[in-house]
């Protein structure tokens, strides 16, 4: 995703992207808050048993209607950085650095977030889920950027199908199953009627 980031020309950090109301240089400016949130947790150790994995660290929240004062603070602190160069140095500095923590991490370790306790492992987990939606929302009206490595959409949509507590249509691919599982995408007619047989209630708001 920092090489998605890095390639990204200029020009389109001006361009929406797949979280509403965010240009691509807003959702830069959360991946920055991103990395430093798994920067931050890495070192917050937990004494406690698990609360949560993975799959039981996401909330189901209501669809954003733009009042959360960090929503709109985030294109605040995003225009702060004034040139695109600025944001792509922060994200690779602060990312690279929550990438080579989570290297050296213990996946056995236990750590504290959001009033949560979860291993190391569960916790980078939700976070492949996590980075690999925001990657299909820094991407979504920018045709030519590479998608996602397929592993990485492969894990995030189990992921997905195990918070929805059933699987996608086998005719999904991995990544239309997260656009309209996660509701990035409206589905089409044929895609509704497929999904009408599922169980779960979507789209699923990930919070």
């Amino acid at each position: 995703m920092r090489t998605a980031v890095a390639e990204t020309p200029d020009e389109d950090y001006e361009r929406p992207s797949g979280c509403t109301g965010w240009l691509v240089r807003d959702l830069v400016c959360h991946l920055v808050i991103d990395a430093q949130d798994v920067l931050i947790t890495l070192v917050t150790p937990a004494e406690t048993e698990p609360t949560a994995d993975a799959v039981t660290y996401w909330d189901l929240v209501e669809p954003p209607t733009g009042e959360d004062p960090l929503d709109a603070l985030i294109p605040r602190l995003a225009a702060a950085y004034v040139e695109p160069r600025l944001l792509k140095f922060h994200l690779d500095d602060v990312g690279s650095a929550a990438g080579r923590a989570a290297g050296l991490a213990d996946p056995d370790a236990r750590v504290s977030t959001q009033d949560k306790v979860l291993t190391v492992g569960d916790y980078l987990s939700a976070y492949v889920l996590e980075w690999t939606l925001h990657h299909l929302d820094l991407i979504a009206h920018l045709p030519s950027a590479a998608v996602p490595p397929a592993e990485t959409l492969a894990a995030a949509r189990a992921a997905l199908e195990k918070i929805a507590g059933t699987p996608f249509p086998a005719s999904f691919s991995d990544k239309n199953a997260l656009l309209v599982g996660t509701g990035s995408r409206t589905p089409t007619g044929t895609e509704t009627a497929t999904l009408s047989e599922i169980p779960a209630k979507l789209p699923l708001i990930l919070g």
